[in-house]
């Protein structure tokens, strides 16, 4: 049965966000984590997809803030205390109706943002040994890249049990009939009532252009950087 609340929740930027890190990581871990990768050079690859991720990281470190009433981070983000009950209530199988992220769903957001800007970042110092250099390789020498390269190495382990987490909490929201990939995928989400997070944007969409156009402009900037 249909909601008889709608309420645009993501807005474009965040759907566009949202696919190209999907497909950027799916590279990203193609290239390392599977033989046979069908790129000339998936050392090369990896590492563009790599960029591309920080890039992508950039302009939702940005928009957490600038952007639309639900991609902001202080509209998702609770204290402890409303994180546990929130989980509690989610255990027995009640849980509020959020429009944004729920309050676990949230935390867990802001850990995989972390995890994966620390894998982006991590990224542009290291190097093969062979046929590959990032572009800060040796700033801070051989020895902080090595230890970065192993960091960067267990994080990406940490990243795949991160990726699993978010799949199965889709699956139990599916289960408790809210549909969150559909959400991702047309922006839209519907309600029987008023979620507890319902907000008004306070911007006007014009102001939303502008400050997206910014956070792309800075984010396409550190991309070419890194690129070229």
């Amino acid at each position: 049965m249909r909601g008889k609340v709608a309420i645009e929740v993501w807005d474009s930027w965040m759907r566009l966000f949202h696919w190209g890190l999907v497909l950027a990581v799916l590279i990203s871990f193609y290239t390392t984590k599977t033989s046979g990768a069908p790129f000339l050079f998936p050392i090369e690859v990896h590492a563009q997809a790599g960029y591309l991720i920080l890039g992508l990281l950039v302009f939702r470190w940005l928009w957490g803030v600038l952007g639309s009433v639900y991609a902001r981070f202080k509209t998702f983000l609770y204290p402890p205390a409303k994180t546990m009950a929130y989980s509690k209530a989610l255990i027995q199988r009640k849980p509020s109706a959020y429009a944004s992220h729920n309050p676990l769903g949230g935390w867990m957001v802001v850990i995989m943002l972390l995890s994966l800007t620390f894998q982006a970042v991590s990224g542009v110092f290291l190097s093969d040994d062979i046929f590959f250099q990032a572009p800060l390789y040796g700033l801070f020498g051989e020895g902080a890249s090595s230890q970065l390269r192993t960091l960067h190495q267990w994080n990406s382990d940490l990243l795949i049990i991160l990726i699993g987490l978010h799949l199965v909490g889709l699956v139990v929201h599916r289960l408790l009939g809210e549909p969150l990939l559909a959400a991702m995928l047309g922006g839209t989400k519907r309600f029987h009532q008023q979620p507890t997070d319902a907000h008004n944007e306070p911007l006007t969409a014009s102001m939303l252009r502008l400050r997206a156009l910014g956070a792309l402009l800075i984010a396409a900037g550190v991309v070419v950087w890194l690129w070229f």
